[in-house]
């Protein structure tokens, strides 16, 4: 794609990067009080069943994923025209969801800034090394590389290091008001925590807030995870690495059914997302219907993106990622040439 192709690409999208107030409220309106509501249901059902109580706050988890959407939007300043009223509303969904928001909001805007970069790595994205790196790597890091990306480990163990440790420090340097974002969010959460304790019981916290924030981040990672880890994803070193491209072939589109798309917060739209990081999510498939070469965008689905659990290593010079067997074949093969 010619440099002048991206720009029109760009600017083929730009109309939809307006936050819509009356969307906005609507939006906040139909996903926080569901989730609250679904929060109540799940207490109110452990009356009667641990089990029933689970399928509320299984409900209630799917509406955390929609109000971290909003979060999101809110850290990209696309969900009100106000940064005030987009720092309010990230710090509120910030609480509900757990995360840091000020601290979360400079992360993200460094993965967009450096998606699909080789040479910037490591921040606000999943762990991703090469074939190269691998095969040079030491056994300890390849132990650590291999825990980390095991599904038993990322969506097991994710949920609760995203929780209790990612976005309950401030990095070294943090500016004051990063600092002090952090800190809001926490307090919040602990005076939450110590009110339904208090009131209704510690139990209520095990039983529905647990399940709740779990399946939650659960899901969350793996939203992430299939944006990106694709098969023949966009990966490029520094001097060939370009914005355009990194967005629209390093991002997938996940196609859902309807209801998992408006729960999913469109997010799914990926593609667009990255290329325009201002369209808020209730404006995603208007903007990706309406651009003809955006429906070329590596397209996934619930079946296919369960192939993206066994992509391990990115391979350079293939230009796709490889499962740890391929990558042992691999080695074996470079030994016996060597030995020959």
């Amino acid at each position: 794609m010619s440099k002048e192709k991206q720009a029109q690409l760009r600017k083929a999208v730009m109309p939809f990067a307006k936050s819509q107030t009356r969307a906005s409220i609507i939006q906040l309106f139909n996903t926080i009080l569901p989730f609250f509501v679904l929060w109540f249901l799940a207490y109110q059902s452990l009356n009667i069943s641990f089990m029933l109580s689970l399928v509320f706050s299984i409900g209630a988890a799917g509406f955390m994923i929609r109000s971290f959407i909003i979060f999101h939007d809110c850290a990209h300043q696309s969900f009100f025209k106000s940064k005030k009223w987009n720092t309010f509303f990230g710090t509120l969904t910030g609480i509900i969801t757990h995360f840091a928001f000020e601290k979360w909001k400079r992360e993200h805007s460094i993965h967009h800034a450096t998606s699909g970069n080789l040479d910037k790595r490591g921040i606000g994205d999943i762990w991703v090394m090469t074939v190269e790196e691998y095969e040079q790597a030491g056994k300890l890091e390849r132990l650590k590389y291999r825990l980390y990306r095991n599904p038993l480990i990322m969506f097991g163990l994710g949920p609760l290091s995203l929780f209790l440790y990612d976005n309950r420090f401030n990095r070294k340097g943090a500016k004051k008001k990063e600092r002090m974002n952090t800190y809001l969010i926490n307090v919040s959460i602990v005076a939450i925590y110590c009110l339904i304790g208090f009131t209704l019981g510690w139990h209520v916290l095990l039983m529905v807030q647990l399940p709740i924030i779990y399946v939650a981040g659960m899901l969350g990672i793996w939203l992430f995870y299939v944006q990106h880890q694709f098969e023949d994803s966009y990966f490029e070193n520094e001097a060939e690495w370009d914005y355009v491209k990194a967005a629209v072939d390093g991002s997938s589109y996940y196609k859902l059914p309807k209801w998992l798309e408006w729960m999913t917060g469109s997010i799914g739209y990926h593609h667009v997302h990255h290329l325009a990081p201002r369209v808020p999510n209730y404006s995603l498939e208007k903007a990706h219907e309406s651009t003809p070469p955006l429906h070329q965008a590596t397209t996934i689905t619930l079946k296919s993106s369960l192939e993206s659990i066994k992509f391990r290593l990115y391979d350079e010079k293939e230009k796709t990622f490889v499962t740890f067997r391929e990558m042992k074949a691999k080695m074996s093969a470079k030994q016996h040439a060597s030995t020959d």
